[in-house]
């Protein structure tokens, strides 16, 4: 059957069709894209205003018109952070659902880790042992670890790339207090949460997922896109610790200008960067490996392991 996965993030609404049987590996067969950076359209009181609203309509809208148009049986739309922190969550969801029809269904901080930490799992296979997975989003952090498909531990931080971005790193380039202010803010949420990962053991494989590392993997020298999903790829703390201060002196312009960087995501890159970093260092990662599917082939998988096998 082809389904379509409908992920309302805080960066982008991004659909991605797939042609999926339970028992078998999701073969992507289009994906739909467009930067709304829903974090960004709040108002004073923390509420998406009334144009995002109307922005974040006519986007799904678009997108249900792609779905209809690539042959989806069905449709599974999720928001994440960015609908579910905003103050008017109810109101904004019950009008996308009196005009597009769509129920989008707001998965917690824990789903998303959860659900993101069974991707990875059937990616890398039981063979991989304990797996500790990291996931920056545009408006949290999931931290995930465990042996099953189900992590023993998974929890959620506000420290997507995005978030802070907006609110903490105003400057372009940024100002080296404002850059160090994050830097303390980042490190001081993670190590709260150390302790609750250390207690199950350290992990047999770490590994990571979202555009933020994979964009900081590639300019550290991983392979391009265009080589892959089953190429590997890998980032080493001691490369991203002599990124960082690379990238606090540039401009978000001149970060766009790095391999693997899109223009949308350069703003973004060093409050990722910081996140990655701390939590690699936190954890004591010396190197993780990039994972290709995440949230998305979580949801997907999800719905595959409810249908019949025949």
């Amino acid at each position: 059957m082809r389904l379509g996965v409908l992920d309302v993030g805080s960066n982008t609404v991004h659909l991605l069709v797939v042609d999926a049987h339970p028992g078998a590996r999701p073969l992507p067969a289009h994906s739909h894209k467009a930067e709304l950076r829903l974090a960004e359209l709040l108002d004073g009181d923390g509420a998406i205003h009334a144009d995002g609203v109307d922005r974040l309509i006519s986007t799904l809208e678009d997108a249900l018109q792609a779905a209809e148009d690539k042959g989806c049986e069905d449709v599974l739309p999720f928001a994440t952070s960015a609908v579910r922190e905003a103050a008017n969550a109810d109101e904004v969801l019950s009008r996308v659902k009196a005009v597009t029809g769509i129920d989008l269904q707001v998965l917690t901080g824990d789903e998303e880790a959860r659900l993101t930490f069974l991707a990875a799992r059937r990616w890398f296979g039981w063979s991989a042992g304990k797996l500790l997975v990291l996931d920056i989003g545009g408006g949290s952090l999931e931290i995930a670890y465990g042996i099953d498909e189900d992590p023993d531990i998974a929890v959620s931080l506000p420290l997507g790339a995005g978030r802070l971005t907006a609110g903490m790193l105003p400057g372009d380039p940024p100002d080296p207090e404002d850059v160090r202010a994050l830097r303390r803010h980042v490190r001081a949420q993670i190590a709260r949460t150390v302790g609750e990962f250390t207690r199950f053991g350290r992990p047999d494989h770490v590994v990571a997922t979202s555009k933020t590392f994979k964009q900081l993997a590639r300019i550290a020298g991983a392979a391009r896109s265009t080589e892959g999903l089953y190429t590997s790829r890998e980032l080493g703390r001691t490369s991203l610790e002599g990124w960082v201060p690379k990238l606090a002196a540039m401009t978000a312009a001149q970060r766009a200008t790095l391999p693997g960087v899109s223009e949308g995501r350069a703003g973004q890159l060093l409050a990722g960067a910081l996140v990655a970093e701390g939590a690699m260092d936190l954890f004591g990662v010396d190197e993780l490996e990039i994972c290709p599917w995440a949230l998305r082939e979580g949801v997907i998988l999800r719905r595959l392991d409810h249908l019949p096998a025949f």
